[in-house]
């Protein structure tokens, strides 16, 4: 039976044989093979791609819609990895542990759409000319910036699975936590790519700034004695 028809039979509700009750309904939901959550960030992470997609073929992106995709990618993928950065937080403000699962997935979505952002950079942009890629390095530093967060995802991405955890013990949580050194970058990255200066303030800086205000608070939240101070919160 697929998911699509459990989902169906799950879901439906008899209205011609008992009244509605939003209790029958969360029951219904609790026997679902996907929680919301889950739910949510595969349509949340393939729905920004299918627009992306879908305004290409249209004609919709801009005058330049190579350009347009490779921007739009790569925000998606930085909202992605700032989603994945909030999971703990959230855990530790709330009590609501299942986002501290969906943290990996967060994270896995965010390196796809970070691989096609830079597919479509080496590829469709420069043609695979690594001289002409050199040369570009070089002369812009947000690539360069843009290249190591993007190497620096890779193992995260490759030993994120459970067996890794197992092979490395102690030391999976440390490689891990690399990703608060690539969020910054990221950002970083992105701020110098626009047209305008993030150092003084000029310019059309106002997104990079919010995902950097975002990451910013984020990684706060993470601080121990933070979580402390939530955690003895919920307590009371």
């Amino acid at each position: 039976m697929s998911v699509l028809t459990r989902f169906i039979r799950v879901i439906r509700v008899p209205f011609t044989r008992v009244p509605f009750h939003w209790t029958t309904l969360l029951e219904r939901i609790k026997r679902l093979p996907f929680t919301p959550l889950q739910l949510a960030i595969h349509i949340y992470a393939w729905q920004g791609l299918g627009v992306i997609l879908y305004q290409l073929f249209t004609d919709q992106l801009s005058a330049n819609p190579l350009q347009a995709m490779q921007q739009r990618m790569g925000r998606h993928a930085l909202t992605l990895l700032v989603l994945s950065l909030a999971c703990t937080p959230v855990a530790n403000i709330t009590g609501w542990r299942e986002p501290l699962k969906r943290s990996r997935t967060l994270g896995l979505y965010a390196v796809m759409i970070a691989f096609l952002h830079v597919l479509i950079f080496l590829d469709l942009d420069n043609g695979l000319a690594w001289d002409s890629f050199a040369q570009t390095v070089v002369q812009k530093w947000y690539i360069i910036f843009g290249m190591l967060a993007f190497l620096m995802l890779l193992p995260l991405a490759m030993t994120s699975f459970d067996i890794w955890k197992v092979r490395l013990g102690r030391r999976w949580k440390h490689l891990h936590r690399i990703v608060y050194v690539i969020a910054p970058i990221v950002v970083l990255h992105y701020a110098l790519s626009v047209k305008g200066d993030i150092f003084h303030l000029r310019g059309a800086i106002a997104v990079p700034l919010e995902y950097a205000t975002a990451v910013l608070i984020l990684l706060i939240l993470r601080l121990p004695f933070i979580r402390r101070f939530f955690t003895a919160l919920r307590g009371r």
